[in-house]
């Protein structure tokens, strides 16, 4: 990939508050640099504590106005399905600005980022015209009604693997309830944030119902968990940082949906069909550089299997296109900066040196001087090692074998996390059966990744709760409200 002096072109890569593009109130800007080559190709505002406290009073005073939270439903679908059909417009320059910043390879940009974000928006358009309340029957002398409101203004805060599909999941949903939104992106990845916010202002969305700070991460989210006008926190990162806006959020009982990380097993018995087995492992390891919350970097094969697996793997694995992000042959791109693949390369000498054996990978790729890492296999090592117990978030696969459906069960929830685990077998009753006792959010079946915008995501244990997409995912936003209604039986008038 060649640097361009600024993917955004003419965008000036300001800030979006109130309607209105600005500098930071510092007037500061910084470099964004691909992880493709470690250029810089775009520049953007720097957002301080200020500007953080001028987004959420544009966003409260859009808020309390009603110009957005008290319009039906069918108004709001229609700005919705603008922002769904200005995506597909501007499809190719949201591609390639998500490629530029995340490293990402333009066939995965192209074909799941951008449709996914136009989809999101579609499908809470539909669901904004269709939300109802519900009338219940009590003993009461009353009409029981409940409704589901906005709570209010909601503080965004999105990560940098996937910008643009995990900004939608979190936006779409929260307008379509009627919400408003400070969003901030990561500071790694702000450009495609900074497109979605023209589009919606292009399609139409009110002065203030939509604001974009970009910047630093630990500074400009403290500010917005603990600002006395943020309503909700949405929240999308590590686990680590994750428990910090929750311990914040929870002081001030303030309401928060955390989707954090994942350490995913990927559990194959002896049965399974091993072509389609051994495509849906390399698949959940490698996606998105392993940069994936709901990676299966963790394979557990039923010991019968076992050796043959491991046989495919070595000669798979090697294969796999590791190369420019513009190639549409890549299916494995740089990992987000050099900081990250460091801690993916300390990960693995720590696993060799706890008896780990890396029989694919584990080694740096000198790549246009961009951060890559060979997609990495490790057997031999002990349940309790460092790679097996933690979340690696690279191209890394560590591989156990079990002797018994038990044994894979307990092996497969071991972890901390609860994100998503994956289940390789031919047959269904036992996969339906194991899928019911693994303690995670969502459970593949033959495959690794599937996702659609109605179907709801999200983890327990460390993985964080709360869920995104489908229906649920809309609901995270409301609060419910009852109105009861007295009917009191008509009393008999008067004799004369």
């Amino acid at each position: 990939m060649t640097a361009t002096l600024n993917i955004l072109g003419d965008t000036p890569g300001q800030l979006f508050i109130g309607g209105e593009w600005r500098d930071s109130s510092s007037g500061e800007r910084q470099p964004v640099i691909t992880p493709a080559t470690g250029q810089k190709v775009a520049e953007v505002a720097w957002a301080t504590v200020a500007d953080v406290d001028a987004a959420v009073a544009s966003a409260k005073a859009a808020f309390d106005s009603g110009v957005w939270s008290r319009i039906s439903g069918r108004e709001r679908a229609t700005v919705l399905l603008k922002i769904g059909a200005l995506i597909r417009e501007r499809a190719e320059e949201l591609a390639q600005a998500e490629s530029a910043d995340v490293g990402k390879p333009i066939l995965f940009s192209r074909i799941i980022d951008v449709p996914t974000a136009a989809e999101t928006f579609e499908y809470y358009a539909a669901l904004a015209q269709t939300a109802e309340g519900t009338m219940r029957e009590t003993p009461l002398p009353a009409l029981q009604l409940t409704r589901h409101e906005p709570v209010g203004v909601v503080g965004a805060i999105t990560p940098f693997n996937f910008p643009l599909i995990l900004a939608a999941s979190k936006l779409a949903p929260a307008l379509a309830a009627g919400n408003t939104v400070v969003h901030k992106p990561s500071e790694d990845t702000p450009l495609s944030a900074i497109l979605l916010a023209q589009i919606l202002e292009d399609a139409g969305l009110p002065s203030g119902v939509y604001n974009l700070i970009t910047g630093a991460g630990p500074e400009l989210g403290e500010r917005l968990v603990e600002h006395p006008h943020t309503s909700m926190i949405a929240f999308t990162g590590s686990t680590a940082v994750g428990s910090k806006v929750a311990a914040k959020a929870g002081e001030l009982f303030k309401p928060i949906m955390t989707e954090l990380g994942g350490n995913g097993a990927n559990i194959v018995f002896a049965d399974a069909d091993v072509n389609v087995a051994v495509g849906a492992i390399i698949n959940a390891f490698v996606f998105n550089t392993g940069q994936f919350c709901m990676s299966g970097s963790r394979l557990l094969v039923e010991r019968p299997l076992y050796d043959t697996i491991i046989g495919i793997l070595t000669q798979a694995v090697p294969g796999v296109p590791v190369g420019r992000i513009d190639d549409m042959g890549t299916i494995v791109g740089p990992l987000i900066s050099e900081r990250q693949l460091q801690r993916v390369e300390a990960f693995v000498e720590r696993a060799k040196a706890a008896g780990g054996e890396v029989i694919v990978g584990g080694h740096r790729l000198d790549i246009d001087g961009g951060y890559y890492y060979a997609p990495t296999v490790i057997t031999g090592l002990a349940n309790d090692a460092e790679a097996i117990q933690e979340e690696v978030f690279g191209p890394v696969l560590t591989v156990q074998v079990f002797d018994t459906e038990e044994e894979a069960i307990a092996l497969a929830n071991s972890t901390r996390y609860g994100l998503a685990h994956g289940i390789q077998t031919t047959d269904i009753i036992k996969a339906t059966r194991v899928a019911k006792r693994l303690d995670s959010g969502i459970v593949w079946v033959n495959d690794w990744g599937k996702l659609d915008t109605a179907v709801p995501f999200g983890g327990t244990k460390n993985s964080g709760y709360g869920r995104e997409n489908g229906p649920e995912g809309m609901l995270v936003y409301t609060r419910s409200k009852s109105i009861v209604i007295s009917t009191p039986e008509p009393t008999a008038a008067p004799q004369s």
